[in-house]
């Protein structure tokens, strides 16, 4: 498949996650496999806004998020609103990386619209999964940005609002008429949240329905996974977002399934000596107070399903440094030593 100038070997991407796929979690990925990143979400509002004055400009939070380093291409931002003329002047800023705050070192691969984020106060303002409420206004969105940038336009969207609207097909159909690259298809409705009840049957309805690649995304939670869904809906390539939380290895043991090969698990060492460079990474790029406050939670994802790991979870979450989560960590690795002795 290939998006833009990015040729992508076994479509494996890494899902845009508020608060959680920042520059130190995209960098584990990528490193794991993942052949495609994209940023965290971006307000094509604030951005416009923010760069009305320099003051607002230079301690602006939306600039940071829609940077792209060369070292992290391919990479797309997304951005989210619902205003038209907002969302094409924000796409134009990063494409040209005309902006203030902290530009990128290159343009995106692409720019990814999002039409399912399905929080309150996204869609209270009429934005996220909000939008398949309204089809002439996503397809206006989307022509929009298309007509604004050179760069590939793609979207992320959801089932449908609820059970009784599943209308990714039909905004999917508009999205291709409107000039979209690629679509995303997170098989929930916006009511079920992330809730069980993931209908991969949406992606495959989709994908009959148009020409351009169609990536199937939810409840992905293993390689196995990832291998079904691509079988079972004919989609083009996943989209991973939860399930790499904590392992980003994922990617890699999915692309081993692909070629019909075994994979191996990363070792506890792996797992700790991993999550160690990413929490360093955060406050590094962040500072102690915002990186640790963030890389606590990354912190307990890397000890998910590792033995011991639910007497931990409050330790780490009482950390005030890199350095009391490594103790946490060999701590950990003592206690499971000490049992096989």
């Amino acid at each position: 498949m290939k998006i833009g100038q990015a040729q992508l070997g076994h479509g494996l991407f890494l899902a845009p996650m508020a608060g959680a796929t920042d520059r130190a979690f995209r960098r584990a990925c990528r490193e794991r496999g993942a052949e495609f990143t994209v940023s965290e979400m971006v307000s094509a509002k604030a951005l416009c806004y923010e760069q009305k004055s320099p003051k607002f400009a230079s301690r602006s939070k939306s600039a940071p998020l829609a940077c792209v380093l060369a070292e992290e291409y391919p990479m797309a931002v997304q951005l989210f609103g619902h205003e038209p003329e907002l969302m094409a002047e924000a796409a134009r800023m990063i494409e040209a990386c005309d902006y203030l705050g902290c530009k990128s070192e290159m343009a995106p691969v692409a720019i990814d619209i999002n039409m399912g984020c399905p929080v309150n106060k996204v869609v209270a303002n009429g934005e996220g999964s909000a939008l398949m409420k309204d089809i002439p206004l996503a397809g206006k969105i989307i022509e929009a940005v298309v007509g604004a940038v050179k760069l590939p336009v793609t979207v992320k969207m959801r089932a449908g609002w609820d059970k009784d609207s599943i209308n990714a097909p039909e905004l999917a159909r508009v999205a291709q008429e409107c000039g979209a690259a690629a679509v995303f298809v997170h098989c929930r409705t916006r009511q079920q949240m992330y809730m069980p009840g993931a209908a991969p049957e949406i992606v495959r309805l989709v994908k009959e329905s148009i020409s351009i690649p169609v990536i199937g995304n939810g409840d992905i939670s293993t390689p196995e996974d990832g291998l079904r869904m691509l079988k079972e809906t004919g989609c083009d390539g996943i989209m991973i977002g939860r399930g790499a939380l904590g392992n980003p290895w994922i990617f890699s043991q999915t692309a081993a399934l692909i070629e019909g090969r075994t994979y191996e698990l990363p070792t506890i060492h792996e797992r700790f000596d991993t999550a160690m460079t990413q929490i360093y990474e955060m406050v590094d790029q962040k500072g102690m107070r915002v990186g640790m406050a963030e890389a606590k939670k990354h912190a307990a994802w890397y000890v998910r399903d590792v033995r011991y790991a639910a007497l931990t979870r409050d330790r780490i979450m009482q950390a005030e440094c890199p350095e009391d989560i490594r103790a946490v960590y060999d701590e950990l690795i003592s206690m499971q030593k000490q049992e096989i002795q």
